[in-house]
């Protein structure tokens, strides 16, 4: 194990959240929490990006947003990780597959709002991710059923667990996705950073 990764033993479920987090709110920590308990999954790791090959504008400084991170997601059973930057990777497929192979005894499973299951076929290399762990997906306020018309939610229908099953999808092996829907914070970082309490830097 690399100096500085977290510790996860063999066996553990350990869901995986990226993101910009340019600021970390209590959306994220909601959906973390959700998943904990929807999705068996024993702990979360928060993938705190360099940024987003999506996005034109950089975020905040990486030191800067795992700490205020940090203060958002504060309980044993989540780390707040840099891991992507230390991995060397850009891409979500990339981080996965290294993570697998730091880990190889540890089971991923990939979490993502339901906004981001809208553009899941924009991804780099977006089927292999299905190809390697499970997904869990968590609604987000104003998308009704949009997502689950995706183009990725179509060409994968066969493999969704039903969400009254949620629990079984740290225990799936891919391809496996599984969509719940709940109340959500209507919160986000670009509405903070709208109203002026996230400047860049400081």
């Amino acid at each position: 194990m690399r100096q500085g990764f977290p510790t996860a033993q063999p066996g553990q479920v350990i869901g995986l959240l990226g993101g910009s987090f340019d600021p970390a709110h209590a959306g994220h920590a909601h959906i973390t929490r959700v998943a904990l308990q929807r999705f068996g999954l024993d702990r979360v790791w928060w993938l705190v990006s360099p940024g987003n090959p999506l996005k034109t504008n950089g975020p905040a400084s990486m030191d800067r947003r795992i700490a205020a991170a940090a203060q958002v997601m504060s309980t044993p059973r989540v780390t707040i990780t840099g891991l992507e930057a230390e991995l060397g990777t850009r891409y979500t497929a990339e981080t996965i597959a290294a993570l697998r192979a730091q880990y190889p005894r540890v089971r991923f499973v990939w979490l993502m709002g339901a906004d981001n299951l809208m553009q899941f076929d924009r991804w780099q290399d977006w089927r292999s991710i299905l190809d390697m762990v499970p997904v869990g997906v968590l609604a987000r306020p104003g998308h009704g059923a949009a997502p689950l018309a995706s183009r990725a939610a179509r060409i994968y229908a066969d493999r969704r667990i039903p969400s009254g099953s949620s629990y079984l999808l740290g225990r799936s092996d891919p391809v496996a996705w599984c969509h719940v829907t709940l109340p959500l914070s209507h919160e986000s970082s670009s509405a903070i950073r709208a109203r002026g309490e996230w400047p860049k830097s400081v």
